[in-house]
């Protein structure tokens, strides 16, 4: 009885494809799993030096220092979204290789905490160790790792002055590069360490060739105008008109995205929930282009809209600010009545 019921637990037992000699199902198979979905801007960011776009100068020196698996501590400064991580990324896969990079790759951004405790004890840590090896490919790996520091403007000053001591010390081992929107806020003693590149904003015409070839890879339909409008609202920046084009094309659910969905997509009414900064120099256009407006008053609402920048771009109150910003056009405007 006990045999029995013992082997009746056995044959209820469901079997598995490979014990019933027939092959696993494709859904089973790990290589024949569906990819995940990523954004196009990570999808589409460049993989080795070459493939980026428009800042020639920043290229030739990066493969002359590439081809002596050599690089200098260097400084990225330049407007959001012109390359400047990209860059740097591509350049220590092409130095370390795809298996090497995780290794030798410390990167930090404004998410992290970049005070004077984690300059002194995370990188100068990841500095201090030394490294060898080869790579598997056969390649020269130099024997160096590289500590990238995105938006290193918001920095405090004190973890910048302790930066500068580890830079110096950690030399032989380490080569930094310091990524950042303003070079004014960086201390002296930093970028007179760095070579320093002004990275450009984006032409038009490179913009509409980057967005052509992602809308091709990704098969949306994108008119000639909705191209232009993009490129137009996206001012320089590749990576916010990568993003609209993805929203524009999850919004219309497969069908052409005109230059009205990517108005939608983009639109600068602070009560929609945009950010004020889109209105301030979306504005700006508009004051320089006006023809009913003296010079003496576009002067003055511009220089307005400098202070208004300044003080966003230092956390001020969005609501405040535009409201002190159209008192002053409004102050101009009734001039001319």
């Amino acid at each position: 009885m006990q045999a029995f019921l013992k082997g009746a637990s056995i044959s209820a037992k469901p079997l598995m494809p490979k014990d019933r000699g027939v092959a696993a199902t494709p859904g089973s198979s790990g290589e024949n799993k569906k990819a995940k979905p990523v954004p196009w801007v990570e999808k589409y960011r460049p993989k080795c030096v070459d493939e980026v776009a428009f800042q020639e100068e920043v290229v030739a020196v990066l493969k002359k220092s590439l081809e002596g698996a050599d690089l200098p501590n260097l400084l990225f400064y330049g407007p959001p979204g012109t390359g400047k991580t990209s860059t740097i990324l591509a350049a220590a896969r092409e130095l370390f290789g795809p298996e090497l990079f995780r290794l030798r790759v410390l990167e930090l951004n404004a998410s992290d905490e970049r005070g004077i405790q984690v300059v002194r004890e995370k990188v100068k840590n990841f500095a201090q160790l030394t490294v060898s090896g080869s790579r598997s490919d056969g390649k020269p790996c130099p024997p160096f790792k590289i500590v990238i520091l995105d938006e290193a403007d918001s920095m405090t000053s004190a973890a910048q002055a302790a930066l500068r001591r580890t830079m110096e010390k950690e030399s032989k081992t380490t080569r930094f590069c310091l990524i950042c929107n303003y070079i004014s806020r960086i201390i002296e003693p930093l970028t007179s360490r760095c070579s320093k590149f002004r990275f450009k904003p984006l032409s038009d015409k490179i913009q509409q060739q980057r967005l052509l070839d992602i809308a091709g890879k990704e098969h949306v339909k994108i008119s000639n105008e909705g191209i232009a409008y993009l490129v137009k609202v996206s001012e320089g920046d590749l990576r916010k008109a990568i993003t609209f084009l993805q929203s524009a094309t999850r919004l219309t659910g497969g069908k052409e995205v005109t230059e009205k969905v990517i108005t939608d997509i983009a639109g600068d009414l602070i009560d929609e929930g945009h950010a004020a900064t889109q209105l301030v120099n979306q504005l700006h256009d508009v004051i320089v282009e006006n023809d009913n407006l003296s010079d003496k008053q576009k002067s003055i609402i511009t220089e307005k809209l400098a202070e208004v920048d300044k003080c966003l771009a230092d956390g001020a109150d969005e609501h405040l600010q535009l409201m002190s910003l159209c008192a002053t056009v409004m102050q101009q405007l009734t001039q001319n009545c």
